[in-house]
């Protein structure tokens, strides 16, 4: 009792105390009349569904009855009801265990795996990364062998049920075969009753089980919301957040909060704010949409004054549609879990900034790094250093390149070097420009960690032109080097299919894949910039969408070399390359690899062999000797002293999302999974509308 009155306590604290205004009042009665009704009327449908259900089974079990079966033919008949059972026993099972995994509730078995899987009794001395990283791979290596488990459960399941149903479609079939050999008897009417009495019953058992597996859902997830040191460890085969340190800060529900991953949306966060917040959001929200509204609606083919009744209200409706919204009071579960939520979030931020750590989203992993912020800062140092490529500034130079920027087209345009719509479309705005912000990803999946930078150009002076840029000359590469480009694993396939017509493969072919390190921030800025004029003069342009060439490098050089961002309080100007977020960085960098790899095509087209590059990752087939394969791959190393290959010569290789392996001379592929890569979705727990949880499923299926 003590207890229970402490916890009412503690929920009755959380509880908003907020003076309802009559309607209020009348709107909640009314809505709780309305609820009982519903559940009243829901109760005695049930009731009446389920006395039409008995009715309907003894009409169906009487009229098989009357169809003087033979006691053989009726122990097949209970014979198939046996075989319907136990396939629903074990498709009960099935959603059990899907239901378990869904909840972090798998069977306690699942963890016996620490027990097989050795220990970790060694730990280096006086190396804690190394420590940190041996602790993260045992703890990968038991999750993956969890759901190498857990497979084996759903296909013993799958296996099991494919038996049951061919069993019954053997059974059935032979007293189907019994009835119609049958002379004396009308066989194909008394087999089509035994098909509804079946259909039935198969349908009232899955009703059955639903029901179970409902119930069987609730008992979970009030235990997956009873956090206590009393509950047992939950199981499940979820990623988890990657922990470099040498200790673990949070408590068990902030741990299950972040295991959700960072596409998790926290539930009702704007009904908790407070009242003046949420006006304000009403406002701003209730601004931005009547304002788009109102402005397409102004023009042809409506032509709706601004001032129109009709606006007006819609203004009024949207308003109102908003105010309910935010300002319908949660059911008192609802509110408890948002600040529940809200605290468990409040209190993680105050970990990481008591103990200084930093939390990022892992690089190919899609799930939370949480480490020390020192030590996260030595290797974005590291990267700076390697890179050579940023160079930091004393003084904000944000007005500076406005300036620059703003000139260069008012110049380009007073020269009509490029036309009004151009210009505008360029133009960037100066009350909301600001510069990039640099942050970095941790590389999790390779040794010591190391980051992958990423820029936040959004409204940086440059944005609109690199923009345009992209989307006027990506087209023209798109099309010129269709041929050297791979799209996606789906085009590679197609085209090594079309390499296998011209009888090239065979079992001794090899495959090769060369990744280009540090593709985008190892441009040299004027040399991809003369490559760039060079590219589109060789297939045949001297103006792009107008613009003369020798403005399209202007342009282009306005975005690679006022590319200024801001990292830690600090500002940098990038000296090498391009921003790695910029639109037309991707472009540059394509175009830059269409004239390096030049002497690779070349030598490839002469023997037949197929080569294609997917940006910075490039597949190419070799049918002579691996030697004289790894002494091109060397000397391709120093073509240029930016461009730096690291490769790997097989029989089988991953590339993008496919495995491609020569099988003596027939391709065989598959899906790949890299292993970076963690098995995370959206949880469904998520705030998100419901369709992005049917797009999940979709896609799934879809790349399945």
């Amino acid at each position: 009792m003590d207890e229970c009155q402490r916890k009412l306590t503690e929920q009755s604290a959380l509880w908003l105390n907020k003076e309802l205004s009559l309607d209020q009042l009348d709107q909640g009665l009314r809505k709780f009349v309305h609820y009982q009704r519903n559940y009243l009327l829901g109760r005695n449908t049930k009731q009446l569904e389920k006395f039409k259900d008995d009715m309907h089974e003894k009409v169906l079990l009487g009229t098989l009855s009357s169809c003087s079966l033979t006691s053989e033919q009726s122990e097949s008949i209970n014979g198939l009801m046996a075989i319907r059972k136990q396939q629903g026993s074990v498709w009960e099972e099935l959603l059990m265990l899907e239901m378990r995994v869904l909840c972090k509730f798998l069977p306690e078995n699942f963890d016996h795996l620490k027990d097989y899987i050795a220990p970790i009794s060694y730990s280096p001395l006086n190396n804690n990364p190394k420590s940190i990283q041996i602790r993260n791979q045992h703890y990968k290596i038991i999750q993956e062998a969890k759901r190498e488990w857990l497979n084996c459960f759903l296909n013993a399941y799958d296996a099991k049920l494919k038996e049951s149903d061919q069993q019954y479609r053997n059974e059935i079939g032979k007293l189907e075969t019994q009835l119609l050999n049958n002379r004396i008897a009308d066989g194909s009417s008394v087999v089509k009753k035994i098909h509804d009495y079946m259909a039935y019953q198969t349908d009232k058992l899955k009703q059955n089980i639903h029901n179970k597996i409902l119930s069987f859902r609730g008992i979970l997830l009030q235990n997956h919301q009873r956090i206590s040191p009393k509950i047992k460890n939950m199981i499940g085969v979820s990623p988890e957040p990657y922990l470099d340190l040498t200790f673990k800060p949070f408590n068990k529900r902030q741990w299950l909060y972040l295991s959700l991953g960072p596409s998790y949306i926290r539930l009702n966060q704007s009904a908790i704010r407070p009242r003046d917040q949420q006006e304000s959001t009403v406002t701003k929200e209730h601004k931005n949409i009547y304002d788009k509204i109102a402005q397409r609606h102004s023009s042809h083919p409506y032509n709706i004054p601004s001032k129109s009744l009709i606006l007006k209200q819609y203004s009024n409706h949207l308003l109102e549609y908003l105010n309910n919204s935010y300002f319908t009071p949660l059911s008192y579960k609802d509110q408890l879990r948002a600040i529940e939520q809200a605290k468990t979030t409040a209190y993680i931020r105050k970990i990481l900034k008591k103990h200084n750590l930093i939390l990022r989203i892992t690089d190919k992993g899609h799930h939370f790094y949480i480490g020390s912020e020192t030590e996260f800062e030595k290797k974005v140092q590291k990267f700076f250093e390697d890179t050579n490529a940023f160079m930091e500034l004393s003084v904000n130079p944000l007005k500076e390149i406005q300036d620059k920027v703003i000139q260069s087209l008012d110049r380009l345009r007073e020269k009509k070097l490029i036309l009004v719509w151009q210009y505008n479309k360029m133009m960037p705005d100066r009350t909301k420009s600001e510069l990039a912000h640099l942050y970095f990803n941790p590389k999790t999946h390779k040794e010591d960690i190391p980051v992958r930078p990423i820029e936040n150009t959004i409204h940086a002076p440059t944005t609109n032109i690199s923009k345009f840029l992209s989307e006027i000359i990506s087209p023209i590469f798109d099309s010129k080097c269709g041929s050297t480009t791979v799209i996606d694993g789906v085009s590679l396939i197609k085209e090594l299919n079309k390499y296998i017509r011209k009888d090239l493969f065979k079992p001794s072919t090899l495959f090769c894949t060369l990744d280009i390190r540090n593709l985008y921030t190892m441009l040299p800025q004027e040399e991809a910039l003369n490559i760039l004029v060079e590219f589109l003069r060789v297939h045949g342009y001297e103006k792009v969408k107008g613009i003369p060439l020798d403005t399209i490098r202007q342009l282009a050089s306005l975005v690679l070399q006022e590319n200024v961002f801001v990292y830690n309080k600090k500002i940098y100007k990038q000296v090498l390359g391009g921003a790695m977020g910029s639109s037309f960085t991707l472009t540059l960098a394509n175009i830059f690899m269409w004239k390096w790899q030049k002497e690779f095509v070349r030598r490839q087209d002469m023997t037949g062999e197929f080569y294609g590059r997917y940006i910075d990752d490039i597949f190419m087939t070799w049918n002579k000797s691996e030697t004289e394969l790894k002494n091109l791959l060397e000397q391709a190393n120093t073509w240029h002293p930016n461009i730096k290959l690291e490769y790997q010569i097989s029989q089988s290789l991953p590339f993008l999302d496919i495995l491609l392996t020569n099988k003596n001379g027939i391709l065989s592929t598959g899906v790949y999974h890299k292993p970076a890569a963690e098995p995370y979705v959206v949880p469904f727990l998520s705030d998100h509308s419901r369709h992005t949880f049917v797009n999940v499923i979709q896609t799934t299926l879809a790349r399945a």
